[in-house]
């Protein structure tokens, strides 16, 4: 496979899919006053408001959004992510061969790239970070910091499931990946940051792998904290947790520098402090636009930037509790709920309702799977069957002052959902937490009942909805189905695409008809931007990197 590279791409093809999502309107004053340009070019400084601190500064031990977000401009993988879509590409592999036999990829190195400390990027260094993964020990190993290798590669160096074999550089620009099994999403998983590339100097001389604490509250190391060392087209230069984290442009970048020539993240947790700033004129733009606030923002002529919805909003089921386990009683509330009322009054425009656990465009999507349409007269009576003519109380968990890609306002919707399922006769005890405590209680714990959660896409592979989702007995669910985790495993391991796919269109029709979660939308999150964001390179896997921002002079 060979292409052009995402960052080397001529910025016409860009800057045309960027048109269509944002339109050149404003008219209110920026009132930034920093940085001012010198009258050759646009003021190069950018602030975009966060919603909270990157979690670590070396991806490998992150998996949130606002990590991933700061590391996208630091850093890059050998697999980038084809403007405008969630499919893989070219990036610091400029192409890959796959063997015969599903287990071994050749990639060809771009020539010529460095790390921001100067030291080569090559075969040697790919091998590093292969290798560096594998080797893991200890509270390394816990999903609260490698949660990606851990769940994608299924272990370390002596684990007898490890997907990883070894890794030879067989020349300075080629390195030769082997795993044990084949594994279909490999290219794709490769696109996360999780898996960039790091500078072997730097990792070692600033102890990257010393990590402490526990896993609950691990203590980073120096590396991940003040000495990120990518090949990206910006670098590190502050962080002032709590309050900002700055970057500024790589002088020695392989690609193409852009009008943004330093970053500011700055820390705003509050949506409505996020819309305030911009409207002040502090803030250049911010992600996760409530609903409400769409409308008002271009109105006063601000830009409103929807992503394509790769997301999945659903309401989960514990089926430890006794009521869940029956499956009368999960497709009763499938069909209470009425989707289009709840996206048309808590969910973005442009939200799509959801009929399985993975967007339309993703591989393997059933377009004839079994639904449950709105019909409370059939969950009453479906309720009546399984015992409850009188309807029953349930704990219904949702999180609280927090925006997700997928559930923007989630007490808007818990409001909603309790609503309908109170017209069947369910009657639901709130169990409002906030983030933090709520992901503990809901995906560690028994001590929840049916509870709102989703997922935003990472890549375009059925295996990172419904195999994240399904693929093991969790807590969250309360299940155990041996026949769904063995469909799920006998998919991912299918090299081939066409073999795969009726493979995952028959677990996406088994699921639905187990019903362990009911998928209600794909929710289209949103971004706004001042008056001088000409373009922005908009992704509907968030794969948004700053040196492709247009700005007006």
């Amino acid at each position: 496979m060979r292409a052009t590279s995402r960052h080397t791409r001529p910025f016409s093809a860009i800057a045309l899919l960027a048109v269509g999502a944002i339109a050149l309107t404003g008219c209110v004053q920026s009132e930034r006053g920093t940085d001012a340009g010198d009258g050759d070019g646009p003021d190069g400084t950018f602030v975009f408001a966060a919603s909270g601190d990157p979690v670590s500064l070396d991806p490998a031990f992150a998996s949130d959004g606002e990590s991933f977000r700061v590391a996208r401009q630091m850093f890059e993988g050998l697999v980038g992510v084809e403007a405008g879509s969630a499919d893989p590409a070219p990036l610091l592999a400029e192409s890959w061969e796959q063997s015969e036999d599903g287990l071994s990829y050749t990639f060809q190195l771009q020539e010529g790239v460095t790390f921001h400390d100067g030291t080569p990027f090559d075969g040697e260094a790919v091998c590093a970070n292969f290798d560096r993964w594998y080797n893991f020990e200890g509270l390394a190993q816990s999903p609260g910091l490698a949660y990606y290798y851990g769940s994608l590669f299924r272990g370390y160096a002596g684990d007898d499931d490890a997907l990883y074999e070894s890794c030879e550089a067989t020349a300075e620009t080629e390195a030769v990946i082997t795993l044990t099994t084949p594994f279909a999403g490999f290219i794709a998983s490769l696109s996360l940051p999780a898996f960039s590339m790091q500078s072997p100097t730097a990792l070692a001389e600033y102890g990257a792998d010393e990590v402490g604490g526990t896993d609950e509250a691990p203590v980073l190391s120096e590396y991940a904290t003040a000495y990120p060392t990518g090949t990206g087209p910006y670098v590190f230069e502050s962080w002032d947790v709590g309050s900002q984290l700055e970057l500024s442009a790589n002088p020695d970048y392989w690609g193409e520098a852009g009008d943004v020539t330093d970053i500011i993240f700055r820390v705003i947790d509050d949506p409505n402090a996020r819309r305030q700033a911009l409207e002040a004129g502090s803030i250049d733009g911010y992600d996760l636009v409530a609903p409400a606030d769409t409308v008002a923002l271009e109105d006063a002529g601000f830009q409103i930037v929807p992503r394509d919805p790769f997301t999945i909003l659903y309401l989960g089921f514990n089926q430890a509790i006794p009521e869940l386990a029956d499956v009368r009683v999960r497709q009763a509330i499938s069909q209470a709920i009425d989707k289009e009322q709840l996206i048309a009054q808590t969910l973005p425009e442009g939200t799509q309702l959801a009929t399985q656990f993975i967007p339309p465009v993703v591989a393997g999507y059933n377009e004839d799977v079994t639904t449950y349409d709105y019909d409370p007269e059939a969950a009453r009576a479906l309720l009546a069957d399984a015992g409850y003519p009188d309807g029953f109380s349930l704990d219904f968990n949702y999180p609280t002052n927090i925006s997700r890609p997928y559930m923007p306002t989630p007490e808007q919707v818990f409001t909603n959902l309790s609503s309908q399922l109170a017209e069947i006769g369910i009657t639901v005890n709130p169990q409002p937490n906030e983030w933090g405590e709520y992901l503990n209680r809901v995906q560690n714990t028994e001590d929840h009942g049916i509870h709102l959660l989703g997922w935003t896409g990472d890549y375009n592979d059925t295996d990172n909805f419904v195999g994240v989702f399904f693929g093991a007995e969790k807590p969250e669910f309360g299940f155990d189905n041996p026949e769904l985790f063995a469909a799920l495993d006998e998919a991912r391991g299918v090299a081939d695409l066409e073999e795969q796919l009726p493979l995952y269109e028959s677990i996406n029709e088994q699921i639905a008809e187990f019903i362990p979660a009911v998928p209600l939308a794909h929710p289209a999150p949103s971004l706004a931007f001042g008056e001088r964001v000409e373009s922005y390179p908009v992704s509907p896997v968030n794969d948004e990197v700053f040196n492709l921002i247009e700005l007006a002079d």
